[in-house]
């Protein structure tokens, strides 16, 4: 099989600078593969006390081009607006186009739901899910306009539900979403949106874990982030033949994650009881059927005008 190169693209990863962290990875694997890549990265973060030294996103974007590959830096905040323009213009100005969007930041903060304070709930939406949404409609009109798109956004399997997650995994939750949610209006624009969902020894899994926790240990010996960056390359190639997926991509292992709808029944005049009584029917999972997207083209629907006023 030929070689997939990146040759003419341009690459946006967010969350990239930190050592070692997914992020990195990702940027490393697509500037060894010919994409132009914009390394972005805040460095440190001022509310987050556990994370291992300061990113560096010159120090990952000087990596790629002493290896021969081209990129720059850029340190803007993926949780507003303002920021997920700066960073898509950093794109354009560098290389004038984006053609990739690698949604990677993120942040972790492992605590009991009735402990976590309400501004570290917050930030996990602002950054994880918000983070995502900005640079995605960022690159959106750019990608509308070429015709031609690939975003990934990395998900985590803690939104299947992970104890002492609860934010993270909601915001990451969200984060699958809103890829099928993407996808489904992309689909009709040359745009494909999927996800990832990682794993591997990163910074933000160090500030997460207790130094002695046998996971970490696990984690380091295990699960080098690199092993999980060849998943997210091939979603943002040309050549993806899917939108709307999620793989998981984790220490070697590739699996597809997707929704599943069970035949249940359908009885029209059914009552409390008659779930009770056919209970193991709804949740039999022999026959389910991946659920599909809903694109604007098979569902149907017909939408109200939008003039972009707010009331």
């Amino acid at each position: 099989m030929n070689e997939m190169r990146f040759e003419g693209r341009t690459a946006i990863v967010t969350g990239a600078g930190g050592n070692p962290s997914l992020g990195r990875a990702h940027a490393l694997l697509l500037g060894a593969r010919g994409a132009n890549v914009v390394v972005n990265d805040i460095g440190s973060d001022p509310e987050q006390r556990h994370y291992p030294g300061a990113a560096s996103a010159e120090a990952v974007a000087a990596e790629i081009r002493a290896a021969g590959g081209k990129a720059i830096a850029n340190t803007d905040s993926v949780a507003t607006p303002e920021g997920g323009e700066a960073i898509v213009k950093a794109a354009l100005d560098a290389f004038g186009s984006v053609d990739i969007l690698v949604n990677n930041a993120g942040i972790s903060i492992g605590a009991p739901f009735d402990v976590i304070s309400p501004r570290d709930i917050q930030r996990h939406f602002d950054i994880n899910l918000m983070g995502m949404v900005w640079c995605s409609r960022a690159a959106w009109p750019h990608m509308k306009s070429a015709g031609y798109g690939r975003i990934v956004n990395i998900t985590s399997s803690s939104m299947t539900g992970f104890a002492n997650q609860a934010a993270y995994a909601a915001s990451k939750g969200g984060a699958w979403s809103l890829t099928r949610a993407l996808a489904a209006e992309g689909e009709a624009l040359g745009i494909k949106v999927n996800a990832v969902s990682p794993g591997g020894y990163t910074r933000l899994v160090i500030s997460t874990l207790e130094d002695d926790s046998p996971l970490l240990a696990s984690a380091k010996q295990n699960l080098p982030p690199q092993l999980s960056s060849p998943a997210v390359a091939f979603l943002a190639h040309e050549d993806c033949p899917v939108t709307g997926e999620c793989i998981d991509s984790v220490g070697g292992e590739v699996q597809r994650c997707y929704i599943a709808r069970s035949a249940g029944f359908n009885e029209r005049d059914h009552t409390i009881e008659t779930i009770a009584e056919r209970w193991q029917t709804v949740m039999d999972t022999d026959g389910a059927l991946v659920v599909g997207l809903a694109t604007m083209d098979t569902s149907g629907w017909g939408l109200r005008a939008y003039d972009g006023v707010d009331e």
